[in-house]
């Protein structure tokens, strides 16, 4: 008996013990006993903001939150300017065409046809009417082939100092706007994006695991729940300074002006001083960890004897860490201010709940690259600034798409493709007025139905008005009713009253 006691003595004595990690300045416990519990602080209500709901009746002012009249006149003034000196014979671009040049580019990712060419869309017999119907091809590639964010003359002297000079002033009021339409949940997510681009960028990347590889790497911040993007930055490359913990700067830049949330992380963003900063802002942090931190005790990193699907687990005054093994040789470490105790999965896997929260929320980001890339507006191009250009407006579509159906639960609910739907209502209702200003009617007989269809509707709801104000009016004495114009007639006429 007094065996069995001095042996249970020892075992008691070795699991009160504290672990003292690598460098020598955090002491970490086996047990929890001594950690302070975790109480998460209120956080706004999550989804659209009043500011969004408030101004938000269809798809299309959906739409309208991300690229507004200022943008659009941004995009116009640069485009003309650019169009006046490199194209012949041109004629400034007005904001109804440039609206309608948006609506096609949306339409031909709702219909997947980023890889066709130009020609093929417009063609009568393989093509779509509605892009025929909407704009000459001529003058289509017109506005691509000038369409500008900036003054092209002025740009070495900014280039020096910035490098996403060509569409800096662009990307600031845009994504600017992004957070204030939506209040992310208590879970948010930050991974980078790959915009893919294979042409001559001084700050592009290569990234195996991403499926373009090379192109443009975004920091991306993406509710867990909806994946909408709350905040997106460009990363330009290395800095004529050694940055040291970039990722911790990339995380606490995002969730500037955040308060309560949890952030998740991979091993690249993920530290202890990250998640003592986070902790400052009353936040915390669940990611997964590199080996060689120092802060680590070397009881985790070992797991030479340790049995597959076995955890071990780390505590300190509020930070968590667990080692996993998945399988035979292979640790898996992961830090968390949010969990406190040594929760485990009871049977299959037998997984952590760190590693359990950590996998349910770290893909938002990877959805997002995903619905993007389904409906994708990204046509060829040897300029990155238009790369960037199409990539923002495939997350306005998907934002915008995230903040309707919230708006409007009931649109469409009962069926299964409803971004399809809604991204085909925002492309129609973008070259409607294009179609229906056309003075010309296209060669393809659909096409002309259509341009005629939309004349109707357009000359139609100016009728309705024209009348409703007529009533408000009443009739004016010896005021005689005037003659219309037919809305099915191509050319003017005179009427002789």
């Amino acid at each position: 008996m007094h065996g069995n006691e001095e042996e249970h003595g020892e075992t008691m004595e070795d699991e009160a013990t504290p672990w003292r990690s690598k460098n020598g300045e955090i002491l970490w416990s086996p047990t929890h006993r001594e950690v302070v519990p975790f109480f998460p602080p209120p956080i706004l209500t999550p989804g659209p903001t009043h500011f969004a709901i408030a101004r938000i009746s269809s798809p299309e002012t959906a739409f309208d939150l991300f690229f507004t009249e200022e943008i659009l006149q941004l995009i116009l003034h640069f485009t003309n300017l650019q169009g006046r000196r490199s194209v012949k014979q041109w004629k400034d671009v007005s904001e109804e065409e440039l609206r309608a040049y948006l609506g096609l580019l949306i339409l031909a990712g709702m219909y997947r046809s980023q890889h066709e060419s130009t020609k093929c869309l417009w063609n009568s017999e393989t093509g779509r009417p509605i892009f025929a119907a909407s704009m000459a091809q001529k003058r289509f590639l017109q506005i691509n082939l000038a369409l500008r964010f900036d003054d092209r003359l002025s740009r070495p002297e900014r280039h020096r100092r910035e490098k996403l000079a060509p569409i800096i002033d662009l990307w600031s009021k845009w994504s600017t706007r992004l957070p204030k339409f939506f209040n992310p949940g208590r879970d948010i997510c930050i991974d980078e994006q790959l915009v893919p681009f294979r042409g001559r960028c001084s700050f592009k990347q290569y990234m195996p695991s991403k499926p373009g590889k090379y192109g443009l790497k975004i920091w991306a911040l993406c509710d867990v729940q909806t994946s909408y993007a709350w905040r997106l930055q460009v990363y330009t490359g290395k800095s004529a300074t050694r940055e040291v913990n970039q990722g911790m700067r990339v995380v606490l830049q995002l969730t500037d002006e955040l308060e309560g949330h949890t952030v998740t992380t991979d091993n690249f963003f993920t530290s202890f001083p990250l998640a003592e900063e986070l902790q400052k802002r009353r936040m915390a942090l669940v990611g997964t960890l590199r080996i060689n931190k120092p802060e680590l005790p070397p009881q985790l990193l070992s797991v030479k004897g340790r049995e597959v699907l076995s955890s071990v687990f780390g505590f300190s005054h509020n930070k968590t860490v667990v080692s996993y093994v998945p399988r035979k040789g292979k640790n898996v470490l992961l830090l968390s201010t949010r969990h406190r105790e040594p929760e485990v999965q009871g049977s299959g896997k037998k997984k952590p709940q760190i590693i359990l929260d950590y996998n349910r929320c770290k893909g938002a980001v990877d959805h997002l690259d995903q619905v993007c890339g389904t409906y994708s507006c990204r046509r060829q191009t040897r300029r990155w600034p238009m790369c960037l250009f199409y990539h923002m407006l495939d997350v306005s579509c998907y934002n915008a798409y995230m903040l309707f159906t919230a708006v409007d639960p009931g649109w469409n609910s009962t069926k299964n493709y409803r971004r399809r739907l809604f991204l085909e209502e925002v492309g129609r209702a973008l070259v409607t007025p294009a179609m229906a200003a056309r003075k010309c009617l296209p060669r393809g007989p659909f096409a002309a139905s259509l341009v005629l269809k939309a004349s109707r509707q357009v000359h139609g709801q100016e009728e309705e008005e024209e009348e409703e104000e007529e009533e408000e009016e009443g009739p004016q004495p010896g005021a005689s009713r005037k003659r219309k114009q037919c809305a099915l007639c191509t050319q003017r006429r005179r009427f002789v009253q």
